[in-house]
């Protein structure tokens, strides 16, 4: 099996994860909630298909509907569709359990067992992170996450300020953090706030479009 990730050779004060695509495989899913509130709020199929929608890895749902509707000349509620996306995405995990990424999951055990702090710094609204920790039987190993509600309108990623929350709340210099990432819009916000990136690839996405 193809490494997801390669495991940084340098020691950090803190540890960043981004939670879907990067802590679990749970980017499908996401996709199809996606596909299903926009079709019910009358976007044209062709709008967010799957490599939109990767380009968008890591951002605000709000923000997200935002960017769709100066895109492509849409009036959908950003509010609305993003609720709509969530509630999606919920029924969707009732269905199966999701995967953990093994590889990124196994780091995170051993900074638990050195007491080297670590946190989550994702783009999904707190009860859809909540619930995919829970699917994936991770929930109550992060005792730090931090989301775009924590941070306010527009400073979600590709912004540092997750990032950045994310170092605070840890009590580590955003310099000696590290941050492990799926998308694009996330690499961009580490960078931002000063950190290295450790890069996650992503699964084959071929068949989402069926």
């Amino acid at each position: 099996m193809n490494k997801r990730v390669e495991m940084p050779s340098k020691c950090y004060g803190g540890y960043i994860f981004d939670l879907d695509g990067t802590l679990v495989d749970s980017m499908e899913l996401h996709y199809k909630a996606w596909r299903e509130a926009l079709a019910a709020n009358g976007a044209p199929y062709e709008v967010f298909l799957a490599e939109e929608f990767v380009s968008y890895g890591g951002c605000a749902a709000t923000d997200i509907v935002a960017a769709l509707n100066k895109r492509y000349d849409l009036k959908m509620s950003s509010r609305a569709v993003a609720t709509q996306k969530r509630e999606i995405y919920m029924r969707l995990l009732d269905s199966g359990s999701l995967s953990p990424i093994d590889e990124v999951i196994e780091l995170v055990l051993s900074l638990q067992l050195k007491g080297i702090p670590y946190a989550i710094g994702t783009g999904s609204a707190l009860p859809g992170a909540l619930a995919t920790l829970n699917s994936a039987g991770l929930d109550g190993n992060f005792p730090i996450i931090v989301t775009p509600e924590d941070v306010g309108p527009r400073r979600g990623k590709p912004e540092p300020d997750i990032f950045l929350s994310c170092a605070l709340r840890m009590g580590v210099a955003p310099e000696n953090c590290i941050v492990f990432e799926d998308a694009q819009p996330g690499v961009v916000a580490a960078v931002a706030a000063g950190m290295d990136v450790a890069i996650v690839k992503a699964p084959d996405m071929i068949h989402w479009e069926s």
